[in-house]
C-alpha cells in the first residue's frame, strides 16, 4: 500500500521531514526501488538516520560539507537528507568530471568526507594527495554487494534522532556545481527553505495518483535529478531510480510501473527514433516533464501526437532557484487557440516573480519587448560558495536574481526565452560555458588564440565547436586538440569539432565577435 496516508502530513521545514513522516505513517509502503533492491519508508528512513549518525561520528557538523561522486544511487539521496538532518551540506560532484575537475570541486567546497562509486575510485585516487580537506573516503558499490564499505558504515551506526541545536531551515543543505563565465564552476548554495519551497511550488498543477511511481532518471548532480526526487519523497509515492537514463534502463523502469518523470529533450528524440515498440512503451507515462534544453517544435508536436494521453509539462529554470521557475502545463501545450505558446516556457510557478529588464539601463522594458529575465523567489540560492563578489553581481539588494537569459513576457504572463548567456552551450541537457573550454584549449602549446561556440546538432541540440588560430609554424590536428581537452575536462565539455583559422574576428575594441562565429 503506497497511497496517500491520513492525516495529511504537515508542511515540512527541513528536507528530511517528509521521509520521517512517511516512515511513521506508512512504514511498510514502498519508498524506492533501485535495480533488484527495494526499501520501504521505514527502511529508507532508518538508512538516512544511520547515515546522519555515521557523518556525526566522522566529525561532520553544522556548516560542514560532504561530497558524493557516483552515478545515480539512492545513497546519494540518503547523504543529502542525512547531511541536512545534522546541519551539514552535501556537494554532489558531476561523475563525468575529469580528475582535475573533481579536485577543484572537492577542494572548493571543503568536503571533509567523500563518498565515491566503485567505478570512479580511480578519479579520486589520482588526486587524493591534493584533496586538502578530505579526512575520509567511503566507497559505494552499484549493487550493495558484500564488502560494500558504505553498507558496512551504515550498519555500524545507530540511527540519529532529533536535530542538533542551532540548526535552522535557512542552513545550506545542498551544493550544486554550475559552470561559470570565469572558466571554473561555482558552488550554488541551496537551503532547506529553498528546496522545500521549490518542491511545493514546482509541484503545482499536477499530482500523483494512487498507484503512481516516480521515475528518477536525471543525474543527481543536476537539480533535475536531486530536486525532482524530492517530489516522490514529499508525496509519499514510490520512486524507481535508474543509474543512467539510457533506453534499456528507462524501459525497465516503465515496465516496473514508473509513470511520472522529468527528462531532457535529447532523451525524447532518441525514443521517437527507436521504433514503434519503444514509442508504445513510453506512451505509458502519465506525465512527461521536460526542460534543461530547448525542445525543437517539430519534435514536441510529434511527441504530443504519439502520446495523446500523456501530460506534457515544459519547465524553465536554473540551478540557482533549485530548478523550476516557470512551467507550461499540458492544457497549454494543446490549446488550439494559442499555438504560439508551444514555444513559450509557460507562466511563473507560485511564489516566483518575473521581470524583464534592459541590461544596460536596468529599467523594466514594456510588455512584449525583450530584455534580461530577472526572478525573485524564496527558492533563490543563498549565494555562490566562497564567492560573495560573484553573488553580488547576480543578486540585487532587493532580492532579484539576474539570470543572464534574454526573453520577454506577453500580456498574459507567458515567458518566452529567446537567448541565453552567449558563452553558454547546452548539449544534451548539460550546460557548458565556453571560457572553461577555452582555458584548457589555450594551454596547448600550439594554440595562439581560440573561441568556443555552440553548433546546431540534431541529436544533442548543440555540440561544442572550437575555432582556433595557431601560433606561427605550429602544427596540430583536430584530434590532438580534442584529446588535449579530454585530459582535463569531462567528455561532454570537449569540442566535437575544431575549425582552424588564421585569426579570430574582433570588433574595434579587440573583443572576439562570437556572433560571427555562430553565424558561420
Amino acid at each position: 500500500m503506497t497511497a496517500v496516508a491520513t492525516p495529511a502530513p504537515p508542511r515540512p521545514d527541513y528536507i528530511d521531514d517528509r521521509i520521517a513522516w512517511w516512515a511513521e505513517h506508512n512504514p511498510t509502503g514502498e519508498a524506492v526501488t533501485y535495480g533488484p533492491r527495494t526499501w520501504t519508508w521505514a527502511e529508507w528512513n532508518d538508512r538516512v538516520r544511520r547515515a546522519a549518525a555515521g557523518l556525526h561520528d566522522l566529525g561532520v557538523g553544522r556548516g560542514d560539507v560532504v561530497a558524493f561522486l557516483d552515478k545515480n544511487h539512492p545513497a546519494c539521496v540518503e547523504i543529502t537528507l542525512a547531511a541536512g538532518a545534522i546541519g551539514a551540506a552535501h556537494a554532489i560532484v558531476n561523475w563525468r568530471s575529469a580528475p582535475d575537475e573533481v579536485e577543484y570541486a572537492v577542494n572548493d567546497c571543503g568536503a571533509k568526507v567523500i563518498f565515491v562509486g566503485t567505478e570512479l575510485v580511480g578519479s579520486v585516487d589520482a588526486v587524493r594527495d591534493r584533496l586538502s580537506s578530505v579526512e575520509h573516503v567511503v566507497e559505494v558499490t552499484p549493487d550493495g554487494a558484500e564488502g560494500d564499505a558504505y553498507e558496512a558504515w551504515l550498519a555500524r551506526s545507530q540511527p540519529y534522532s532529533g536535530r542538533p541545536e542551532h540548526t535552522c531551515p535557512d542552513d545550506v543543505c545542498l551544493v550544486m556545481y554550475s559552470s561559470g563565465t570565469t572558466g571554473r564552476p561555482k558552488g550554488v548554495m541551496l537551503t532547506h527553505t529553498n528546496l522545500v519551497e521549490h518542491t511545493l511550488a514546482a509541484h503545482d498543477g499536477w499530482e500523483f495518483d494512487p498507484g503512481d511511481k516516480n521515475l528518477v532518471a536525471m543525474p543527481l548532480f543536476h537539480v533535475g535529478g536531486t530536486s525532482y526526487v524530492m517530489f516522490g519523497i514529499h508525496d509519499g509515492v514510490p520512486s524507481v531510480m535508474v543509474r543512467e537514463p539510457d533506453g534499456m534502463s528507462l524501459a525497465g523502469a516503465i515496465l516496473a510501473g514508473a509513470n511520472r518523470t522529468f527528462l531532457v529533450p535529447a532523451v525524447l528524440a532518441q525514443v521517437l527514433q527507436s521504433g514503434e515498440d519503444a514509442i508504445a512503451l513510453f506512451g505509458n507515462l502519465k506525465t512527461f516533464c521536460y526542460g534543461a534544453a530547448p525542445m525543437p517544435t517539430n519534435l514536441l508536436r510529434t511527441a504530443i501526437e504519439a502520446w495523446p494521453h500523456t501530460e506534457f509539462i515544459h519547465v524553465y529554470g536554473l540551478t540557482e532557484v533549485c530548478g523550476v521557475a516557470t512551467h507550461l502545463m499540458d492544457d497549454q501545450h494543446r490549446d488550439p487557440g494559442h499555438p504560439e505558446r508551444l514555444v513559450s516556457a509557460g507562466q511563473p510557478i507560485p511564489g516566483v516573480e518575473v521581470r524583464i529588464v534592459d541590461p544596460g539601463s536596468l529599467e523594466d522594458v514594456p510588455v512584449g519587448e525583450s530584455g534580461e529575465i530577472w526572478l525573485r523567489t524564496r527558492q533563490l540560492m543563498k549565494g555562490f560558495l566562497g564567492k560573495p563578489e560573484e553573488t553580488a553581481r547576480v543578486i540585487t539588494a532587493d532580492g532579484w536574481f539576474r539570470t543572464g537569459d534574454i526573453g520577454k513576457v506577453d500580456d498574459e504572463g507567458y515567458v518566452y526565452v529567446h537567448d541565453r548567456l552567449k558563452d553558454m552551450i547546452i548539449t544534451g541537457g548539460e550546460n557548458v560555458y565556453s571560457p572553461e573550454v577555452e582555458r584548457v584549449l589555450s594551454e596547448h602549446p600550439a594554440v595562439l588564440e581560440c573561441a568556443v561556440v555552440g553548433r546546431p546538432d540534431d541529436r544533442w541540440g548543440e555540440s561544442v565547436h572550437a575555432v582556433v588560430a595557431l601560433k606561427p609554424d605550429a602544427a596540430v590536428t583536430e584530434d590532438d586538440l580534442i584529446a588535449h581537452c579530454q585530459a582535463s575536462l569531462a567528455k561532454f565539455k570537449c569540442p566535437r569539432s575544431v575549425q582552424f583559422v588564421e585569426a579570430l574576428p574582433r570588433n574595434p575594441t579587440g573583443k572576439i565577435l562570437k556572433r560571427e562565429l555562430r553565424e558561420a
